[in-house]
């Protein structure tokens, strides 16, 4: 894995973060053919696995991207603890951390509703074809609504192989 997107997740993999990929990366996982410019993860907000994901990418200048200014990623053991979400743009491309997906729950329920995958190498979690169709659901945005088009025919064809 080499840049970009790929490189955000070896290195959150690499400094043990407990994370489930979710939304259009994981679609692109399962096979989905649209594009997307950003990884969303579900992750588990606890404060030790949020000093972890800051650890693993203190070096790419990440930012919150939603609030005015564009504030500095600076968690702390006594702050890390008030984030439900975190909305992050760094240097090598955006990356999302819900502690909870719309139509699956918790973090601990879309742990439940995920997958191991290897992906160029590495071991990852990703939500199942069913859990991401439900979430999509849930979102009902236009580009969701394409997204379960596809998400449904790769399941029909995974289902029903020739």
């Amino acid at each position: 894995m080499t840049g970009g997107l790929p490189d955000l997740l070896e290195r959150l993999v690499r400094a043990s973060v407990d994370f489930v990929i979710i939304g259009g990366y994981a679609g692109v996982i399962h096979g989905c053919t649209y594009v997307t410019q950003d990884v969303d993860i579900c992750c588990d907000f606890s404060v030790a696995n949020l000093l972890a994901l800051q650890k693993a990418l203190a070096d790419l200048h990440p930012v919150h991207r939603m609030t005015p200014g564009r504030k500095r990623l600076e968690l702390t053991p006594e702050n890390a603890g008030e984030f439900r979400n975190l909305y992050l743009d760094t240097d090598m491309g955006r990356l999302d951390c819900l502690g909870e997906v719309q139509g699956i729950g918790s973090y601990e329920q879309v742990k439940k509703a995920s997958l191991p995958v290897e992906v160029d190498g590495l071991r990852l979690r990703v939500l199942t074809i069913d859990a991401l169709i439900k979430a999509k659901e849930a979102m009902n945005r236009p580009h969701d609504r394409e997204a379960i088009r596809q998400l449904k025919a790769i399941k029909t064809l995974k289902s029903n192989p020739k």
